[in-house]
């Protein structure tokens, strides 16, 4: 039988068991990890972030963890291109990629091709006539709207990068890049939702648990990092990176952790003794637990749509393994999981059978419709965004201060 490596992905929840299982397989087929996570490719906070530690990357070698300084910015485009770098020389020299996430629109970037890559693209100044490219982002989304009103019905107004770029298109093609995305959608494999899979010879295993266990396993595991000296990690990191002008919209500093104990780091040493500090910091590690709680159930449901219900796209087959109970890990997850990529190795018959599609009327469709809240004055494409803005808290808020406003204001 002819022997073809996979491209291995492993998805699940934090404390799921991802590094165990990587390292399992990476160690059995000759293969090497790829982290496929926004913030483990940060250095430094290695708790937080739950990175592998130096004992366990030492077991196999790890690509795309602790190769950014804190502040930098990192896009998924350039994340893209070093993991394909790497995927290749991986390839090339007979080596298994194992890919652990983490981000999801980092997996997605390797799994499927994108459409129209823009992955350095930047505004050409003489490709628009008379200079309108300094024109301001409404402007140039009017203009965008006569040329090619199908693009311009799925960008924001104020998106004046993707703006340009569809009007550059359209100037240096000759063709509106709605017409061009059509063609590709038209292309064997390809969809509205992208194009079609990069690594047709891929896997995915994911890593699966009872939910009341999970949730019982991610307190615990937050307990654990308080343990290890998670918050010292926090207060050396903030000391020496923030000072009292932290932005967690950045770099590293968009970690789970740092906003949930923002009023405790930004304490005094003295006033962390007291019985605020006390407060704030039982509050801090409430609130992780609760946003580690909710950041599972995003990964589940994100598997389930995007893996598991479609159904106008190739996706690779999702493996179940459940690792509900420790004890029988050995056989729930090792062994199954080795006998799958085995399969795919050899070119052989599979064992196992993949999860079936759960197809909903959820499933997300490409939808250009354009939406303008008076109330919050913003812009939103399609009717799956515009439903999650009416029903936030923030849009609620707004709401509410506007019904106030009013009402003091007809005293």
């Amino acid at each position: 039988m002819n022997s073809k490596l996979p491209l291995v992905v492993i998805l699940g929840a934090t404390g799921a068991g991802k590094t165990k299982l990587s390292l399992e397989l990476a160690k059995k087929f000759n293969g090497e990890i790829i982290g496929a996570d926004s913030m483990q490719v940060y250095k430094g906070l290695d708790i937080i972030t739950a990175k592998a530690t130096k004992q366990e990357q030492s077991v196999a070698p790890h690509h795309l963890i602790d190769v950014l300084e804190p502040s930098e910015m990192f896009t998924v485009a350039q994340y893209k291109t070093r993991a394909l770098r790497i995927i290749d020389n991986l390839y090339n020299n007979h080596k298994l990629p194992v890919i652990v996430g983490g981000t999801n629109y980092y997996i997605e970037s390797l799994l499927w091709k994108i459409l129209i890559d823009d992955d350095n693209y930047t505004s050409t100044p003489g490709i628009l006539p008379n200079n309108d490219h300094e024109l301001p982002s409404e402007e140039l989304h009017k203009k965008l709207k006569e040329l090619d009103p199908v693009t311009a019905r799925r960008l924001h107004p104020n998106n004046k990068r993707k703006i340009l770029r569809s009007l550059e298109i359209l100037y240096k093609k000759g063709k509106k890049h709605s017409e061009i995305l059509q063609e590709q959608i038209s292309a064997k494999d390809a969809s509205k939702s992208g194009g079609g899979l990069r690594f047709p010879h891929s896997l995915v295993l994911w890593l699966q648990c009872d939910q009341d266990i999970l949730d019982k396993r991610l307190d615990d595991r937050v307990n654990s990092m308080i343990e290890q000296g998670l918050l010292q990690e926090l207060l050396d990191f903030h000391r020496t990176f923030q000072n009292e002008t932290p932005d967690y919209t950045k770099g590293i500093f968009q970690s789970i952790g740092f906003k949930e104990f923002h009023s405790y780091l930004m304490m005094s040493e003295e006033d962390r003794r007291t019985d605020d500090g006390e407060k704030a910091l039982n509050e801090g590690i409430e609130q992780l637990k609760m946003v580690t709680r909710r950041y599972a159930r995003k990964q589940k449901k994100w598997i389930r749509n995007r893996f598991l219900g479609r159904q106008d796209r190739k996706v690779p087959p999702v493996f179940g393994l459940d690792t509900s109970d420790v004890s029988k890990w050995d056989q729930n997850v090792s062994r199954i999981a080795e006998e799958i990529v085995n399969s795919f190795i050899s070119n052989s018959k599979c064992p196992h059978n993949p999860l079936p599609k759960q197809i909903t009327n959820s499933a997300p469709n490409i939808d250009s419709t354009t939406n303008h809240c008076d109330i919050c004055n913003r812009v939103f494409i399609g009717d799956f965004q515009w439903t999650t803005h009416i029903n936030s808290n923030r849009h609620k808020r707004e709401m509410a201060a506007k019904r106030k406003k009013d009402a003091q204001s007809g005293e």
